[in-house]
């Protein structure tokens, strides 16, 4: 086992045979954080050995995604395709140590055997028919078969380790059956590829979903043989959708990718996924910094988290508040110029005066879109509040705003004077005023507002009363 007085090192090792989605994502969030708040050296690693389902798309949205999100990788990423010779050069090392073993046991034969032991009620596994044994005669080998390699996984004992979100977990041996480590072409399996690349890596602590909790036995056997410590190992237990089902891409789980598109912002990401299987006491919104600085893997969750998109949108909100204007001003701007809109210097009062009532940047650039676009008021809240009434108010309005001077106080004192003029309340002038100018009754501080807009633009909208 590793000991922690060595350097800190984690990986991240997804497999590109689909769109990165947020269940995964948080498979990589804890690895660097652990990382990043040790000091250590986080790892990231594309495992495609799946050929027919790994695809170069799907390993792009993989690194931008990461990107986005701030997940910095020390080295990588590094590709098991690209490592094949190291693989059988140490597959040559098991072979000539005795730990590995042709099988020619055929597809058919094993499904056969398979189905005899589950009529039996028994556990379908490999009856290691080709296991060499002292005193034991093999079967003849078949012509023209390429023989599988299988591990001489042990017979006896337990395989122990202390997991840091499950605890003490023991596997006996006899439950595991030899695993098949290279296929009848010679290309290394899943399992021994990854004890292979942590091995070389020297990774000290393997921080992953729960799905693998099966393969951690075999893996660890595989390192005993090598003659090499094994990892910690920390496994998560799994996100769950909205409906209560594991996250996945067959379940609807959208590329991490797409949150960017929708206007969240990547901090907001990482305080929501942090808090999705991880807790600091009762703190809900934390910076980057304060996640690194709490982080440790005693406060990891032992139960499914389920994510809730509300949730997100409201920590998203949080974010959008405290975020300085100069920063979310260009992350507007993105979204202005998917609608066509190329936004001016004003863009940055125009994030001030509205992020408070905003969960997403789309949702400011919607506001935004009103300083820069055509805006068309419903008629219904122009019946409601342009009446005959108010037009002469909003006539003196529009005079006085031509000529006074175009800030926020003068704005005030225009609207003032017309208010007196005419014995009107603020609200009966103001709700007109944010109707024509901005398309919507409900806008902040209507002088505050108005400063933000082009002068002839203003007196243009109020001149269509």
């Amino acid at each position: 086992m590793n000991t922690p007085t060595m350097r800190t090192r984690t990986r991240f090792a997804p497999s590109p045979t689909g769109f990165i989605h947020l269940g995964n994502i948080r498979s990589a969030l804890y690895p660097w954080a652990f990382a990043r708040s040790t000091g250590g050296d986080f790892v990231l690693r594309i495992e495609d050995t799946d050929l027919e389902r790994s695809s170069q798309a799907a390993v792009d949205v993989i690194i931008e995604g990461m990107a986005w999100l701030g997940l910095d990788h020390d080295e990588g990423p590094f590709y098991q395709m690209q490592r094949m010779d190291r693989y059988k050069e140490v597959l040559a090392e098991l072979v000539a140590a005795g730990h590995v073993y042709p099988c020619y046991m055929s597809m058919a034969e094993l499904d056969a055997l398979r189905e005899r032991q589950t009529a039996a009620k028994e556990k379908p596994r490999y009856d290691g028919t080709w296991r060499p044994v002292e005193g034991k005669v093999l079967p003849p080998i078949p012509e023209g078969v390429a023989p599988v390699l299988r591990f001489k996984n042990p017979q006896s004992g337990s395989v122990v380790w202390e997991d840091k979100v499950k605890g003490r977990i023991e596997i006996s041996n006899d439950e595991l059956d030899d695993l098949v480590i290279a296929r009848p072409d010679g290309t290394p399996t899943y399992n021994f590829c990854v004890v292979v690349d942590d091995m070389d890596m020297a990774i000290t602590h393997v921080i992953r979903g729960d799905d693998h909790v099966n393969n951690t036995p075999r893996q660890i056997n595989i390192f005993k043989a090598l003659g090499k410590d094994h990892p910690v190992y920390a496994h998560l237990p799994t996100v769950l959708n909205e409906q209560g089902e594991k996250m996945s891409k067959r379940n609807g789980a959208k590329p991490v990718t797409q949150y960017r598109d929708e206007g969240y912002l990547p901090d907001a990401m990482v305080n929501y996924l942090a808090r999705l299987g991880w807790s600091h006491g009762d703190d809900e919104i934390f910076s980057r910094e304060q996640f690194l600085q709490w982080f440790n893997l005693d406060h990891l969750g032992k139960s499914a988290a389920q994510f809730d998109e509300a949730k997100l949108r409201w920590v998203n909100a949080q974010h959008i508040k405290t975020t300085a204007d100069e920063v979310l001003a260009p992350l507007v701007q993105t979204q202005l110029q998917k609608r066509g809109i190329t936004a001016d210097e004003r863009l940055v009062g125009i994030c001030a005066l509205f992020k408070d009532r905003c969960d997403t940047t789309v949702a400011l650039a919607d506001w935004a879109a009103v300083f820069y676009a055509d805006v068309t008021p419903s008629e219904a809240e122009r019946a409601q509040h342009v009446t005959e009434a108010v037009k002469p108010a909003l006539a003196l309005l529009s005079e006085k705003l031509g000529v006074c001077v175009w800030d926020k106080a003068g704005i005030a004192a225009a609207i003032k004077e017309v208010l007196t003029a005419c014995s009107l309340k603020m609200p009966h002038l103001a709700m007109p005023v944010r109707v024509l100018v901005a398309g919507t009754a409900h806008t902040p501080s209507v002088d505050a507002m108005l400063s933000l807009f082009d002068r002839q633009k203003v007196l243009q909208r109020l001149q269509q009363s």
